[in-house]
């Protein structure tokens, strides 16, 4: 578990550096949500379409 003690104590630093892992971790799930979804509506049109079906 992270401690958040320590991005406290390093002041706006460590609040920028949880700001941006926030974003990372955030775009992440929006990223594997939506890839999800696009496979999900393509992947098999997809797959017959380069197995020549």
């Amino acid at each position: 578990m992270v401690d958040l003690a320590a991005f406290t104590s390093m002041g706006a630093d460590g609040i920028d550096a949880a700001m941006l892992i926030g974003a990372v971790l955030l775009e992440a799930a929006i990223l594997y949500v939506g890839y999800g979804a696009v496979e999900e509506a393509f992947g098999q049109r997809v797959v017959e379409r380069l197995r020549g079906e």
